[in-house]
């Protein structure tokens, strides 16, 4: 059984590519462009993951992940923070948030499977 995603990501060049590797990976992916669509698509397709983008219009991503370790019906799905921001202070916030794990972009992506992978079979 293949495992599905949502990828949360505002920039749709960075969506899109991130979106066909994935993929090509034999992922089902689900796409979202803010937080307020994430919280809407993890209710009603409950993905085994979330990659969460933190710099996000109309609801950003620290906030999406607090609303949804809150929220009883889907706090259960992992989320992984995806950031440009690498600084210590902005990866523990991020976990504070509700994140299980960080990628810093740009993406190495054999890292990013890995973390797909332990954070789906965790």
């Amino acid at each position: 059984m293949q495992a599905k995603l949502l990828l949360v990501e505002d920039n749709e060049l960075n969506r899109d590519m991130l979106t066909r590797r994935l993929l090509r990976k034999g992922f089902e992916v689900l796409n979202a462009e803010d937080g307020q669509q994430a919280l809407a698509q993890m209710r009603q397709h409950q993905p085994d993951l979330v990659l969460m983008d933190l710099n996000l219009p109309v609801l950003n991503g620290w906030e999406a992940c607090k609303l949804a370790s809150d929220d009883p019906n889907i706090a259960h799905i992992p989320i992984l923070a995806l950031t440009a921001h690498a600084l210590e202070q902005e990866l523990e916030k991020a976990l504070d948030a509700g994140c299980k794990d960080f990628a810093t972009k740009p993406i190495d992506f054999p890292s990013l499977l890995e973390k797909i992978a332990g954070l789906i079979h965790s």
